[in-house]
């Protein structure tokens, strides 16, 4: 698998950062208008301009992160390897600083497919930027993708549902979250409480982030998607036992993988089918990518893989938006 780097100009608008764009405990935001400034801020996408896609033989795949941007790209390779393996392009994979790099990215030409949250995906998709959502992953191949947003405390917390917040410091992940905001909003509006009266957020920046500022006592209450836990247990930066859980939201529809309509569409046509069809554990261990299905590794310990979705699948999302008049939905404009 090769990874081929650009120029400097281009990878300075894409930039490894643990804390995902918001440094752990940065900013306490107590005026939903700051969060919507947050996610619109992106100096170094400015920067750059407006870029054209890739063209040639190498496409840039982008990540939305959920976790340190370290694991990122090693979680992401044998799903670069299979894109390469099938569509006969080098895929230069980039760990992007937040979610708004992402989107802006693919706005502006530097990106021509990348994982998305659901709401981030939405946010793009419903300000012009021209992706179409073609895969979404899932821990079995007979269930639609979906996961689920969590509220966690540290195990000695008098917290034990939504309605004990008042006044507490509540971490929450990024603007453009869709489990690490956007869900909490709905699930605190149904609990009756008010984000910028009744408590204080904090965006952490990350999943990970969001979960280990809780672990460290910089925040009370802690919201991260349902695999986060897990993943930070087993790689023994959190012990096992240490939160828990006061709240699960309903399914959410699972983070697509959105292809740019700038692509070649030959090209586009067979990055489409792969991730559809064999970018899961059994097609990988067939096509020798991976040794075994209990050694291929894939983003967010996921069990299986992917499967097909479309823009339809995530109205659902759009309507959370029509409920919680969350900033950054207005922010699509």
């Amino acid at each position: 698998m090769s990874f081929v780097r650009k120029n400097e100009l281009e990878l300075s608008c894409l930039t490894s950062s643990p804390s995902k764009g918001f440094p752990i405990m940065n900013r306490t935001i107590r005026n939903s208008a700051l969060v919507a400034s947050s996610l619109l801020a992106i100096p170094a996408l400015a920067a750059c301009g407006a870029g054209e896609a890739a063209t040639g033989d190498t496409l840039t795949f982008a990540a939305i992160p959920a976790e340190s941007s370290q694991s990122l790209q090693s979680d992401f390779a044998n799903i670069v390897e299979l894109l390469e393996q099938e569509a006969g392009v080098s895929i230069e994979f980039q760990n992007a600083s937040d979610y708004a790099a992402v989107i802006e990215g693919q706005r502006a030409g530097q990106i021509d497919m990348a994982s998305y949250g659901p709401f981030s995906y939405v946010i793009a998709k419903d300000s012009g930027v021209d992706i179409e959502a073609v895969a979404a992953p899932t821990n079995d191949k007979d269930t639609a993708p979906a996961y689920t947003s969590l509220a966690y405390v540290r195990e000695d917390s008098d917290i034990n549902s939504l309605e004990d917040i008042d006044g507490q410091e509540v971490c929450f992940v990024d603007a453009a979250s869709t489990s690490g905001y956007l869900v909490p909003m709905k699930g605190l509006m149904d609990a009756d409480k008010s984000m910028d009266d009744d408590m204080t957020q904090v965006l952490a920046g990350g999943h990970d982030a969001s979960l280990l500022s809780l672990d460290s006592g910089n925040c009370e209450v802690a919201f991260a998607h349902d695999a986060m836990l897990e993943t930070l247990v087993e790689s023994g930066q959190l012990e096992d036992g240490a939160v828990r859980s006061i709240w699960e939201s309903d399914p959410i529809p699972e983070d697509p993988i959105a292809i740019s309509n700038s692509i070649d569409p030959e090209v586009a046509d067979k990055i489409t089918t792969a991730l559809r069809e064999k970018a899961n554990k059994p097609a990988l261990v067939e096509a020798g990518i991976c040794e075994s299905e209990d050694d291929c590794v894939l983003p967010e310990l996921i069990e299986y893989g992917y499967l097909p979705v479309t823009d339809e699948d995530f109205n659902s999302i759009r309507e959370l938006c029509e409920e919680t008049q969350a900033e950054a939905c207005n922010s699509v404009g």
